[in-house]
């Protein structure tokens, strides 16, 4: 199997190891985006909304601080944490706090993922590029070769010709495929972060407004002032 392998890239030429090297580095950043995306970032959104919400409305945003601060290694919860450490002040504050966890949190989500794109990409044209080296190596043993050696040049063409298009189309189609499931996915957690985080900051900035009732509209005080002042009284001219 190995031997086979050897041999067959061998045959494919230096373009052949460069579409493979650039297909290693395809798949490990596919492999470490996947499993940070799917696996490292992974959180249930709603119910972890739900305890934080839980805990605000309850006036304890120390323990939901601490409850975020548990899980800093979810980008959702280090944001919570960074908007929450401003719960108690005015609303500017609050909403510029939500301006800079959506700006520290969004990164983290698409960090990388355009290389795999990128990568795919280059895969292909080398696959391409390979094919033209192996057209002209095949030309040059028809025209320059003697009779002894026409066939094995021309083989040996031809090879490379076909094997680093397959290499380049081998790369280039699962890292497509994955990039778009990966898209899929950063897309998902970016709506889900930016949810979460807008209603945390309305929710925070709710709480500072006072409750519209009779008293807050119409205060009894101010009615009883206005009402123990006497109008005062007409003058007539003589």
């Amino acid at each position: 199997m190995i031997t086979a392998f050897l041999e067959f890239m061998h045959s494919s030429g230096t373009t052949g190891w460069i579409i493979l090297f650039t297909g290693v580095i395809s798949s490990t950043i596919m492999v470490e985006r996947a499993y940070t995306l799917f696996v490292k970032y992974g959180l249930k959104f709603d119910d972890f909304m739900i305890k934080v919400q839980t805990l605000v409305l309850a006036k304890k945003a120390d323990e939901a601080l601490v409850l975020c601060a548990q899980m800093s290694d979810k980008p959702l919860a280090k944001a919570f944490k960074t908007i929450l450490e401003k719960a108690d002040r005015d609303d500017e504050t609050i909403f510029q706090a939500h301006d800079i966890a959506m700006a520290e949190t969004m990164p983290q989500y698409s960090r990388r993922i355009h290389y795999i794109a990128m990568l795919a990409n280059v895969g292909t044209l080398l696959g391409l590029l390979g094919t033209v080296f192996g057209l002209i190596m095949s030309f040059r043993a028809v025209i320059d070769a003697d009779a002894a050696t026409k066939n094995a040049k021309l083989m040996a063409g031809i090879s490379v010709s076909l094997n680093t298009t397959a290499l380049g189309l081998i790369v280039a189609i699962p890292a497509m495929v994955v990039y778009a499931f990966l898209v899929a996915r950063q897309n998902h957690l970016i709506e889900q972060t930016t949810e979460k985080c807008g209603k945390l900051a309305e929710l925070l900035t709710g709480s500072h407004i006072p409750t519209l009732n009779r008293q807050n509209i119409f205060p009894d005080n101010v009615n009883k002032e206005k009402m123990g002042k006497a109008p005062p009284a007409n003058t007539r001219m003589s």
